[in-house]
């Protein structure tokens, strides 16, 4: 989903947030900046969609919830707002009524209008939230998963996958995630 930049003023995060109470339109904030987000392709939707329903089951029987596009990620270190695709937290410590602040796994499904932001500006920031273990970019328009993951020292390792018969292993929630099911549906 691509970012429109809506004004190039400073707007304070408070402004920020009640404006997003109010607004028909999804917007991502940067350091004072605001994005209007822009609409999804079909795929782009299908593959979100396919890729929620897959965490889902995977999460069933834990704390764990999955939410998409329309739940917020606040980045506190780098005074953000996104909207990722797909999220996952497993903590009761998420205590604003808007966004979540400690989600475990973030997924975005990524454009030509996307690509840039998804795989620099986004990835240095979620590295930032100490809750999240892992970071999904997955590709629309070709069978691609890129995987940024915590290792063990607390330290990010980054691994692509793009053959079907691949599958990644996920911590939060635990599972095993095929690359089938998040393209189920999806011709190249």
């Amino acid at each position: 989903m691509p970012a429109v930049q809506s004004d190039s003023l400073f707007i304070p995060e408070a402004e920020y947030l009640a404006g997003e109470l109010s607004s028909d339109v999804r917007h991502e904030y940067v350091a004072g900046q605001v994005f209007a987000m822009a609409g999804a392709s079909l795929r782009h939707n299908d593959i979100a969609l396919n890729l929620a329903f897959a965490l889902r089951g995977g999460a069933q029987g834990t704390p764990c919830r999955v939410n998409v596009s329309d739940v917020k990620v606040h980045v506190r270190q780098s005074k953000a707002y996104y909207y990722p695709d797909v999220v996952v937290s497993c903590g009761a410590e998420d205590a604003e009524a808007h966004s979540l602040q400690n989600p475990c796994l973030i997924a975005e499904v990524t454009s030509g209008s996307t690509e840039w932001r998804d795989f620099t500006e986004k990835a240095l920031a979620y590295q930032k939230l100490e809750s999240l273990q892992a970071y999904l970019i997955i590709a629309q328009d070709t069978m691609q998963v890129t995987l940024y993951f915590r290792d063990g020292d607390g330290g990010w390792q980054v691994s692509r996958f793009d053959e079907p018969e691949q599958s990644l292993a996920l911590v939060c929630p635990e599972m095993v995630l095929d690359l089938q099911a998040i393209y189920a549906g999806i011709t190249f």
